[in-house]
């Protein structure tokens, strides 16, 4: 229906854009009928997400024209970007925001500088920044659910860590079993997309590629490689970001430092 009214396809694009806004919104009315408090920021990320895409899409029409260290200079602005948004997550975690963009910048940082030394990614811009963002988007996500994880085992098991502390265990003996709790639940989701690839959903990637007239079975490879590099990069990211983390946590005295 909305293809016969707005023929012309900007319009068009503008006006799905609206349509999907709306629905978002009834999702936040939702959330305030149910008292979860999220109704704010679900209505600004809403705002921040529309012009922020809008504004890279303008801003990617000349970027793809420079040369690849304009690229990795976008991939550092975007790692410096997750690592402040994962640490707003952290509940109060010392040191959240250099944890978070050390991590991100060794674990999906690395992953991609290693695959693009490999061939694996491309190094023409329209595909280096548009995987490599995927790679530090899915990091980033991974270490919010890490941390928020942590944050909650350590709350959860205070008692059970300073008793450790006190009959001779290490910090690190301590924190441990809590340490792999978070890194479990924070890669639930990257194993289950996996998981069910291409048989409960059939990735963007694909599809574009699809579209654009490639062979399916090339666009099938390509979407496991990402989907892949998305587990391999969140993984890294979340253990190292763990490990970091969990020593923070205790003072020079080995004491617990949440309080």
């Amino acid at each position: 229906m909305l293809v016969r009214l707005f023929p012309d396809p900007l319009m068009l694009a503008a006006v799905q854009a609206g349509v999907t806004g709306v629905c978002a919104l009834i999702v936040a009315y939702l959330a305030w009928r149910w008292e979860l408090r999220v109704e704010r920021e679900i209505v600004v990320a809403l705002g921040r997400g529309l012009v922020q895409v809008v504004l890279v899409g303008a801003v990617l029409l000349f970027i793809f024209q420079g040369p690849f260290a304009v690229g990795v200079l976008v991939l550092g602005l975007m790692i410096g970007v997750a690592g402040h948004m994962a640490a707003r997550r952290a509940q109060g975690l010392p040191d959240a925001f250099r944890v978070s963009v050390y991590s991100i910048l060794l674990g999906s940082g690395l992953l991609i500088g290693v695959m693009v030394g490999l061939g694996v990614i491309e190094t023409r811009l329209p595909v280096f920044i548009p995987v490599g963002s995927m790679l530090v988007a899915n990091s980033m996500t991974t270490v919010s659910l890490a941390f928020n994880r942590l944050r909650g085992e350590v709350d959860a098991h205070r008692g059970h860590i300073e008793a450790a502390l006190a009959l001779g265990a290490s910090p690190h003996v301590a924190i441990m079993p809590y340490v792999r709790a978070a890194l479990l639940a924070s890669l639930i989701p990257r194993v289950d997309s996996l998981r069910s690839l291409g048989i409960v959903w059939i990735p963007g990637v694909m599809t574009g590629m699809l579209l654009g007239g490639s062979h399916p079975v090339q666009a099938a490879f390509y979407q496991f490689v990402i989907v892949a590099l998305i587990l391999t990069g969140s993984a890294l990211t979340a253990m190292t970001a763990l490990l970091f983390m969990g020593r923070r946590l205790f003072t020079r005295a080995e004491q617990l430092r949440l309080r």
